[in-house]
Formats: structure tokens, sequence, C-alpha cells
């Protein structure tokens, strides 16, 4: 086992995706309240915890269910490539969740002073059930993400609850507003693994059900369009009713991109589709980064 092999498990380019719920909530938060920075690094830490975890978890369960194979359309990783061991993995898996809990209760303390505050206990259950959902999208007897599930817990856990919940930390209060948003990057996230899932129907088809494999491939790209339109008109629903001036609306400056990125999914199969997984990723972190800094900078 080599630190390329761990790094590789931790699959870091989908970091930006997980970033991009916090990091809007984080600039909500920071319109409405003075948010001291290091409970934003805390923050920010706890969700790329989290989401290592998760891609650990991931590469694990599917190396156990036999989804990650030779037939696999998608990327090989170390452990199906032998440059980790199953133990090894585990290990590593073990030392990430005490990261994330050190981690989660850091932010916890950092922001409300105190973990046995009513706030901080509803936090505590919160990175709980966010621990759990990631270990059991692939692992354990039934993984959810095995029978068409994982979209409903993708548009919770990476729109709803880093956007919402990373407001509520760094200001102490829910905004359910924020929800609109939340519900935005949510389903910007569910169209990112509803590509991926059009990518690997075929090796799917023997270990696991997806949205993808019970509705077939082109109801599967009608359904991805419909999640890129419904998270569009949310955003501009909420800038509408929520913001004022030029600003909020820089995050149309990313509408290309997101038109490309659906063109390029009806155009492909297959392993082809690759391409169009970073487009949507980026995609929806530059989305979030431009729609609160442009919340932020409104007059």
């Amino acid at each position: 086992m080599t630190p390329k092999d761990v790094i590789r498990s931790m699959r870091l380019r989908t970091l930006p995706l997980s970033t991009a719920g916090i990091a809007l909530g984080l600039m909500l938060a920071c319109k409405a309240e003075n948010v001291r920075w290091y409970v934003i690094l805390l923050t920010v830490l706890t969700t790329i915890s989290l989401q290592i975890f998760s891609n650990m978890s991931n590469e694990l369960g599917d190396w156990l269910s036999g989804v990650d194979s030779s037939d696999r359309e998608g990327p090989t990783y170390s452990l199906s490539e032998g440059g980790l061991t199953e133990e090894g993995l585990r290990s590593c898996i073990r030392i990430t969740m005490l990261v994330c809990c050190i981690l989660g209760l850091s932010m916890i303390r950092a922001s409300f002073g105190t973990v046995f505050r009513i706030e901080s206990q509803a936090l505590v259950v919160l990175g709980a059930l966010a621990i759990w959902a990631a270990m059991h999208y692939t692992l354990g007897k039934n993984p959810y993400g095995y029978r068409g599930l994982g979209d409903i817990f993708v548009f919770i856990f990476f729109g709803l609850v880093p956007v919402t919940g990373g407001y509520f930390v760094a200001a102490h209060h829910i905004d359910p507003w924020t929800l609109v948003p939340g519900a935005a990057i949510g389903l910007f996230s569910v169209g990112v693994l509803n590509v991926n899932n059009i990518r690997d129907m075929k090796s799917d088809a023997a270990n696991r059900m997806t949205v993808p494999l019970r509705i077939g491939e082109r109801a599967a790209k009608r359904y991805h369009t419909a999640l890129i339109a419904g998270g569009w008109c949310l955003m501009v629903l909420f800038t509408l009713l929520r913001t004022h001036g030029w600003t909020p609306f820089l995050y149309l400056l990313t509408l290309p991109l997101f038109a490309m990125h659906v063109s390029g999914v009806w155009k492909r199969t297959g392993h082809s589709l690759d391409p169009m997984l970073p487009l949507l990723v980026i995609s929806t972190f530059l989305l979030s980064v431009l729609a609160g800094t442009g919340y932020l900078f409104q007059h």
C-alpha cells in the first residue's frame, strides 16, 4: 500500500461537488451574520473528510459485491488493481471515520461553544446519519445504493444538508429559504449520480439496481434533463424572490456549461460519458461559488 494508492481511493476529483453545497450555505450565512473564519474552515474540512470517507466506503462495497470488476465501464480503483488490500482499505476507512468525528465535533464546539446544547446535539445526530448514509450506500447486507435509492440520499446529503446545514452551523438559525438553493444543488448532484449510473448500466445489471436500469437509458436521459432544468428553475426562483440587484445572477455565466453537459449526455453512451461527469461537477461548483459571491455583494 503506497500513499499514491490511498490518495487514489480518496477520489479527490469528487470534492468540488461535495464542497459546492457547503460553500453556498456558508456564503449565504456570511451575508446574514459575522461568521468566524475558523468555523468556516472546520465546516469545509468536515465536509471534505465525510466525502473521502464515503468514497472509500463505496469502493470497498463495490469490491465486495463484485460491481467493481474488469467489465466496469467506469474507472478502476486501487483495490481492484491490487494497489490496496481489503484490510488496508478497511484501516483507511476506520482512520477517516475517526477524522470525521474529530473534525465534526471541533466544528460544533467552535461554532456553538459546546457540544451539549440542543443545537449541537442535533448536528451530532445529523453527522451520525451522514456517516451511516456514506457507509450503507454500498456496504451492509442491503445497501440502498443497490436498490435504486441512491438518488434520494444524494439529494438530501449533497443538497439540502450542506446548504441548509452549513447555513445553520454558521448563522445559528435555520432560514427555510435556503432549502430552495439546497434542493437545486441536490438535483445537480443527483444528475452526477445519474450520468454515472447511465454509463455503468451494462456492468451494473448483474449486481445492482439503479434508476437507469429501472426505466431504461432513453428515459434516464429525459430524467437527467429534468434534473438539470429543475435545479436551474429553483436557483432562478430563489434569486428572483430573495435577492435584489444584478450580482446574484452571476451564476448565469455557467448556463452554457450546463447546456453543453446536457447535450453531451444525449449524444453519448457507455464510457464515452466519462467527460460529462467532471463537466457537471465543475459546473455545479462554479454555480455555487458565483451564486454565493453574487449574494454576498448585492447592494
